[in-house]
């Protein structure tokens, strides 16, 4: 549960800044990549830190969450035009969902839309966040198969659900504004919550049944899958190597590797190993 920061990872081309990292994933041979908020939107690295490309330029009006699939599809939400675009391995632009510079009406799909994520038979969990309090669930096809949420800090109810992931029959949504995980079904019943965490943005479950969750008030929390917190990294507001301003997305790579972006001041992507014993 201790990790060690990789300082310097991450290195761009001459006169290049990542700006506010909204999004991270991890493909299926390590290569990271990285959604900004900046001229280059997706920049992909290898897992050592050398750049390979970047591309996107031109798409986005506010980058936000992001998620590869098994296939090395990648999913991008913006909460600026209030859409979810689904791109190849290619880069190569699958579908969009949600219309381009329309909010939806309340309770519709998408108004401000802030992270995606898969189930395994291919549906797709996407929260609805900032002009909407809902979580909309679509076939991989892109059709719409149900809604449920609403504003407030009951069960079931949301205050910005910000992140979503799906891992072992049940949906985990980041529900930020109440200091909150919340847990459903896969066909959206309310499960439990896990409260005292401190504006959860985004979540990453492995294979292990380890919850990483990344924390806007400048920490990333590990729980097991009861809710209970094993470790954390960070704490304080801090620009120093391992510390963080503002944890906005993270991934973990096969390698046991940790990716964690921020926004706001923050800025910036940093990579951590386990520690070695």
């Amino acid at each position: 549960m201790t990790y060690e920061v990789v300082e310097g990872w991450g290195r761009l081309p001459t006169g290049w800044t990542f700006t506010q990292v909204a999004g991270v994933a991890v493909d299926s041979k390590d290569r990271v990549y990285v959604l900004c908020r900046g001229e280059h939107p997706i920049i992909v690295f290898g897992a050592d830190g050398e750049f390979i490309e970047s591309w996107g330029e031109g798409v986005f009006c506010r980058a936000h969450g992001a998620y590869i699939d098994g296939e090395d599809s990648f999913y991008c939400v913006d909460d600026g035009d209030h859409t979810v675009r689904k791109f190849a391995r290619d880069g190569g632009l699958v579908f969009t969902l949600g219309t381009e510079d329309r909010p939806a009406g309340s309770g519709e799909s998408f108004n401000r839309p802030t992270d995606v994520a898969l189930a395994p038979n291919g549906d797709l969990y996407i929260s609805d966040g900032y002009g909407n309090s809902r979580v909309h669930r679509y076939s991989g096809e892109g059709e719409l198969i149900q809604s449920w949420g609403e504003a407030g800090t009951g069960p079931g109810q949301f205050n910005l659900p910000h992140g979503v992931w799906v891992e072992g029959g049940r949906v985990y949504v980041a529900d930020r504004q109440n200091n909150r995980i919340q847990v459903f079904t896969l066909g959206g019943d309310y499960v439990e919550e896990w409260p005292g965490l401190t504006r959860p943005c985004d979540i990453y479950i492995d294979g292990s049944g380890l919850v990483y969750v990344a924390e806007l008030m400048s920490r990333v929390s590990i729980l097991n899958l009861k809710g209970e917190v094993l470790a954390r990294i960070g704490g304080e507001k801090s620009f120093a190597p391992g510390q963080f301003v503002a944890p906005h997305c993270l991934w973990k790579g096969s390698r046991g590797c940790l990716y964690i972006g921020e926004v706001l001041e923050g800025q910036r992507i940093q990579k951590f190993t386990p520690a070695q014993s």
